[in-house]
């Protein structure tokens, strides 16, 4: 895709970080946008800002790791402009601990958003997209799913959500694929973003209540303590990982990073698998975290 202009976007988790800002870019681009979120307060505000920048916008709060409410967003996208030609699988949650304290309700909640929130947005609009290109040889689409470069290495005490972005890069890497066996007009790419202040430490403030779980154990303290400090001090911003967004959808591009020197433990995992030796250290270029993480763990309440 190299024209945006009168295009139509889906965004889910449009109501901060990426979403928000690839919302924005969008509607500088003269796109048609469709805001996705579950907070319905940061969506009526940003649904504001970009109507009043110009921009045709539908705006819909959705729990996205439900069936049911994003096929009734499929419904409404279709209705109010049609297939989409841009759609963006942001919406994703946070969690932390040592994997074993991880509950069902823990294990619910963040694989029903960020892996069925991503499925159900690829098996929702797919079609859709498949459909257009069918009826109109002109038509352009591609398929963005965040992930995370937790999906690409195994960083210790942060078990869930590692499970949870290395099946989005799978989901993203078979999309990919699959696409290309049947069309040449859609594509697909998956962002691997590292450490970006966004409001992904803070996922608990819309975590349902009849999905809640019990008083957060010591390593989810922790974990969670080391999230809100290493997302705070980011130096790429939300912004900088959005104009990345678009170019990869511009040149097809479908690995897209925000910090391409954090690779290097991608490649060290993936050395450990060839040469099937265990695994790599995480610490080994900062022996004093691992050493402050281990002390913290095995501390006596």
């Amino acid at each position: 895709m190299n024209e945006f202009k009168n295009k139509t976007a889906v965004l889910t988790g449009a109501g901060s970080g990426f979403g928000l800002e690839c919302a924005r870019i969008g509607a500088a681009l003269g796109m048609n946008l469709v805001l996705v979120d579950v907070q319905q307060d940061a969506l009526d505000k940003v649904a504001q800002e970009l109507t009043a920048a110009g921009a045709a916008v539908l705006a819909v709060q959705v729990d996205v790791s439900k069936a049911a409410e994003m096929d009734a967003l499929g419904v409404a996208v279709q209705a109010r402009f049609g297939a989409p030609h841009f759609v963006f699988n942001n919406a994703g949650v946070g969690a932390g601990g040592l994997i074993w304290e991880s509950t069902a309700a823990d294990w619910e909640w963040v694989l029903g958003v960020n892996v069925m929130g991503v499925a159900h947005g690829v098996r929702v609009f797919t079609p859709m997209m498949l459909d257009a290109a069918r009826q109109d040889a002109g038509y352009e689409g591609h398929i963005v799913n965040t992930a995370s470069m937790a999906g690409l290495v195994n960083a210790p005490n942060m078990g869930i959500y590692n499970v949870s972005k290395h099946a989005v890069v799978s989901l993203s890497e078979t999309l990919y694929q699959d696409l290309a066996l049947v069309t040449d007009q859609i594509s697909a790419s998956v962002l691997c973003p590292f450490f970006v202040p966004t409001g992904i430490s803070q996922s608990h403030r819309n975590r349902p209540a009849k999905e809640a779980s019990s008083a957060p154990t010591r390593s989810q303290m922790i974990g969670q303590a080391m999230s809100d400090k290493a997302v705070s001090s980011g130096k790429v911003s939300a912004e900088d990982v959005a104009r990345l967004v678009f170019d990869a959808v511009s040149q097809r591009q479908f690995y897209i990073y925000s910090h391409p020197k954090a690779i290097g433990s991608v490649q060290s995992r993936l050395e450990d698998i060839m040469l099937a030796r265990n695994p790599t250290d995480p610490f080994i270029q900062k022996p004093e975290l691992g050493a402050s993480l281990r002390t913290a763990l095995k501390a006596v309440d």
